[in-house]
């Protein structure tokens, strides 16, 4: 989700709203939600990069530490905070980079990713 710009122009860069990336999550296989430039994203891409998949990442302010966004499961639409960055997998979520790191050191990531959809072997 980035955005190109005339190096001319000056643009200033706006966060996404908390119902764009509600909506991201609900039509994604795979969202990493965290802030802009942020060193775990790129961890977190790249590891699920390396098991092939491509994941929508969602940039928000560099103020924010958490993300109120619901799970979107169907199990409970209630809100509920998670630190940043958040990933979320068929629209549950995961958690943080070190919840992806157990998941993926456990074996489970695999399936999870293809009960989602995001993997198609």
């Amino acid at each position: 989700m980035q955005r190109a710009f005339p190096f001319n122009q000056t643009k200033t860069w706006d966060p996404m709203p908390p119902e764009e990336i509600t909506k991201a999550v609900m039509e994604n296989p795979v969202v990493v939600v965290g802030r802009r430039g942020c060193c775990l994203v790129h961890v977190v891409r790249r590891l699920l990069q390396g098991q092939g998949v491509n994941p929508t990442v969602c940039e928000v302010g560099d103020e924010d530490n958490e993300v109120a966004v619901g799970d979107c499961s169907g199990e409970g639409k209630e809100k509920q905070k998670q630190k940043l960055p958040a990933v979320f997998i068929g629209g549950r979520l995961v958690g943080g980079l070190d919840q992806l790191m157990a998941v993926h050191i456990s074996g489970e990531l695999v399936p999870i990713l293809r009960n989602a959809g995001a993997l198609w072997l």
